[in-house]
């Protein structure tokens, strides 16, 4: 009898897993919507003033926060060259990124906040003004993609691939 007690409980360890795998009716994330393909294009135009009361979200359900929409469009970065937001008496004192810009370049955080956080041992800082913007981003864990700014020099964009948001990023060096 203590055998087949024995050899019914190890059958049942072992057939475990397998019912683990059994995803029918999982609630699953679902995956991280795909990066821009490519950063926004120069500004031209009337800009938009950039005022603290300012609303981004463009469409109901999109967020209050500057983001990107499907098909490239980079709502919110319209505030032109002369934006004093993002002024730099001195643009790329730390020196250019090089490390890789676009979708085919993610890269995941790996500590910090928006002061000071790093991936891949390059560091970098939040414009004063975005740190609001980037209230729920993950600084251990989220993956991020660095495009060129056109528009403000000595400033990067960080997209975040989770949220589909964006925010001014300075390069602080390696």
């Amino acid at each position: 009898m203590r055998l087949a007690q024995l050899a019914l409980t190890g059958l049942l360890a072992v057939s475990l897993p397998a019912f683990a795998q059994h995803n029918e009716g999982s609630h699953a994330a679902p995956p991280p919507p795909a990066a821009p393909s490519r950063g926004p294009s120069e500004f031209h135009g009337t800009p938009h003033p950039a005022t603290p009361q300012r609303s981004y979200s463009d469409k109901q359900g999109h967020p209050n926060v500057p983001h990107v929409d499907k098909g490239n469009k980079w709502v919110g970065h319209d505030t032109g060259r002369s934006d004093p937001n993002y002024h730099l008496d001195h643009p790329w004192e730390h020196g250019h990124f090089s490390g890789g810009f676009g979708p085919s370049h993610r890269w995941r955080l790996a500590g910090g906040g928006p002061s000071r956080f790093w991936f891949n041992n390059w560091y970098w800082s939040v414009a004063p003004y975005d740190v609001g913007f980037c209230d729920g981003w993950l600084w251990d864990s989220d993956q991020i993609v660095i495009y060129d700014d056109p528009d403000h020099d000595g400033w990067y964009l960080a997209y975040n691939a989770r949220l589909g948001t964006y925010v001014h990023v300075m390069y602080l060096g390696a």
